[in-house]
């Protein structure tokens, strides 16, 4: 249900860290002001968020096991955020359908990438509950973990430091979050053990694997 990746290399964490450290940041609630449960701030800078949107996108989609886990249809421009002491994001799950200039996304999977060393800052873990479970996330540079955006979320208040992120959502090909992890752990099965098989054999899971995806996954 949920999946760490490291997407970003030391250099690209970098890279983000400096278009940010030169942009303006603005109240997070700009772009949803009645949500009192957001206490943030988003990068604000039209140049600064085109550049690192693209390096980060590119990050994301260049990324296999990101797409192996995820099937992206479409992807929204990911935008950093940052938490300075007292700033928290109470518990919310994420709209299901957001409104892009290029179009409308639906949100079914959200995806914070993690920019500065945990190390350097206190507090601002993310919370995720799933089902009956409670995770806490505070990750390396450039590592992000990847969560179904219908589950209840927040981030934990930051106390001493800035925390220093990039958020996302994706628009999965399988919408379906059963059928999408059963395909996942399919692919995943296949990449591992498929050479060890029998040819015959693995050619017929890569058929089973392609008929799967074709009936469950929409259109590209």
């Amino acid at each position: 249900m949920y999946k760490i990746i490291p997407i970003l290399a030391p250099d690209q964490v970098e890279q983000v860290k400096a278009i940010a450290a030169m942009a303006k940041f603005v109240d997070g609630r700009i772009t949803n002001p009645h949500n009192t449960a957001k206490q943030n701030e988003q990068l604000h800078d039209p140049t600064a968020y085109q550049e690192s949107a693209e390096l980060l996108q590119r990050a994301l989609v260049t990324n296999e096991e990101f797409r192996n886990f995820t099937f992206p249809s479409l992807i929204a421009p990911p935008l950093v955020t940052r938490y300075n002491p007292g700033m928290r994001y109470g518990a919310h799950t994420d709209a299901a359908y957001l409104q892009l200039p290029g179009g409308t996304i639906r949100s079914d999977l959200s995806c914070t990438i993690f920019l500065n060393d945990p190390a350097s800052y206190e507090g601002g873990g993310l919370h995720i509950q799933l089902g009956d479970g409670h995770m806490h996330f505070k990750l390396k540079p450039g590592e992000a973990i990847v969560y179904p955006s219908d589950t209840l979320h927040e981030v934990d208040a930051v106390t001493k430091g800035e925390r220093l992120v990039a958020i996302t959502f994706i628009q999965s090909r399988v919408a379906d979050p059963f059928k999408r992890n059963l395909l996942y752990n399919l692919n995943e099965v296949a990449a591992l053990e498929g050479l060890k098989m029998a040819p015959e054999n693995f050619t017929m899971m890569q058929l089973i694997q392609n008929q799967l995806l074709r009936y469950w996954g929409e259109k590209p």
